[in-house]
């Protein structure tokens, strides 16, 4: 099923949307052979609401100068920006097989170069989004601009210093067009973030910095939508606590941080297709 573009509160429809967004991701991953299936997976919910419901954006004009801006600072989970911004309609969903391949426009972290329509940084290194968030916000407020910054870090992530010094210069200059979107599901690629360098208590430091703390469900579609919502008013930087599970709807991988850089073989992606279509299925031993 191909999902063609409209924004939308029906929440029905908002998680059909992000059940084929997971299906997307399973499929292009098992094609490449290789990358990040837990992270992407777990945010599904988090890009469907974002841009089949609350961004200012157009498809068929990626550039429009007054779209909302979506930073991906996390490039290794590109593989589910690049199935939301195909199911948005930004190009071919069909394109999404060729994911990691030589010549591709979907390589394994995005990067503008490449010449995809919808991104806005080119990834890799962590901790850098949220740099480039602040410069985006400072030129939309010189500008005279009303769109929107949305960043979205990872909770390891946080580890880097450089998103401290940015959260610091944010509330210095009372940024309220910048939403950060931390998606908090408490692993990493070595383990449970809380083992490798403790982050708690989280909400605690952002308010400590001056910004609005705000947390949900990162899963829950209603509770999404309804803090997005909440925050458009703010009057000053706002975070996000996106609580999600790693591997998100599949039950035998879920906050496994194995999966953190692992992709499914051909028998488990069948399970796993199987799965997220609502079919029953032995799994086999993930």
């Amino acid at each position: 099923m191909i999902v063609s573009h409209k924004q939308t509160k029906d929440v029905k429809y908002l998680r059909e949307i992000a059940t084929e967004i997971r299906k997307s991701i399973v499929q292009s991953l098992t094609e490449a052979g290789s990358g990040h299936l837990g992270g992407p997976l777990g945010l599904a919910d988090v890009f469907t609401a974002l841009y089949f419901s609350i961004l200012r954006h157009d498809p068929s004009i990626p550039q429009w100068a007054g779209r909302d801006r979506l930073i991906l600072s996390i490039g290794h989970v590109a593989p589910v920006l690049y199935a939301t911004l195909a199911h948005a309609g930004y190009f071919p969903v069909q394109e999404l097989l060729t994911l990691r391949k030589l010549g591709s426009r979907l390589q394994g972290h995005p990067g503008r170069d490449h010449g995809l329509p919808g991104l806005e940084l080119s990834a890799g290194s962590l901790g850098q989004g949220l740099s480039v968030g602040l410069g985006m916000a400072i030129s939309a407020r010189l500008n005279h601009q009303t769109h929107k910054i949305y960043v979205i870090t990872g909770d390891g992530e946080l580890q880097e210093g450089s998103n401290w010094e940015s959260a610091m210069a944010a509330a210095h200059h009372r940024l309220d067009n910048l939403i950060a979107v931390v998606d908090r599901n408490g692993v990493q690629i070595d383990g449970r973030t809380e083992d490798v360098m403790q982050l708690e208590p989280l909400e605690e430091k952002w308010k400590s910095f001056g910004w609005q703390v705000e947390s949900c469900d990162g899963n829950n579609m209603v509770q999404l939508l309804e803090v997005f919502e909440k925050v458009q008013d703010a009057q000053k930087p706002t975070v996000i606590l996106a609580h999600t599970r790693m591997g998100k709807g599949i039950k035998s991988i879920e906050g496994d941080y194995h999966w953190h850089g692992k992709v499914p073989n051909a028998d488990q992606s069948v399970d796993f297709l199987r799965e997220l279509s609502g079919i029953p299925v032995d799994m086999r031993q993930a």
